[in-house]
């Protein structure tokens, strides 16, 4: 009898293993595979860092397609302090914004938007 239970108390502990294993392995995959990639011009409205527990710097540009038209606002998030300190340099700035998009992250303590900003260039106007 003893020996039924701890074979059991194995075999939960091996699901148990390869389920966080799963779970660490699809995250890993998510944050460093992207789905798509570009750039976005507008103007950099707001950076700020959300979170109770966790973290994250939230952005938000303004894009006006034609001049007077309402402005599309695009959310992103940025995982790379020094890509934080660039975008806070071109705060109020015309700018291109470098971003991945990475679907199925698991979390918001990585992001709460599915685009991570990577770079940012000043813009003429």
């Amino acid at each position: 009898m003893a020996e039924t239970t701890r074979r059991s108390g194995r075999y939960v502990l091996g699901f148990l293993a390869g389920a966080v294993l799963l779970f660490v392995g699809y995250t890993w995959v998510t944050l460093n595979w992207s789905y798509s990639n570009g750039e976005r011009a507008g103007f950099m409205q707001k950076l700020a860092q959300k979170g109770w527990i966790c973290k994250t710097w939230e952005g938000e540009l303004s894009m006006v397609a034609l001049p007077g038209a309402t402005p599309e606002k695009f959310y992103f998030s940025v995982r790379d302090d020094a890509a934080v300190a660039k975008i806070n340099a071109a705060m109020g700035k015309r700018i291109a914004l470098v971003y991945e998009e990475h679907r199925g992250v698991p979390s918001s303590c990585f992001g709460e938007s599915q685009f991570f900003a990577v770079d940012v260039r000043e813009v003429a106007p």
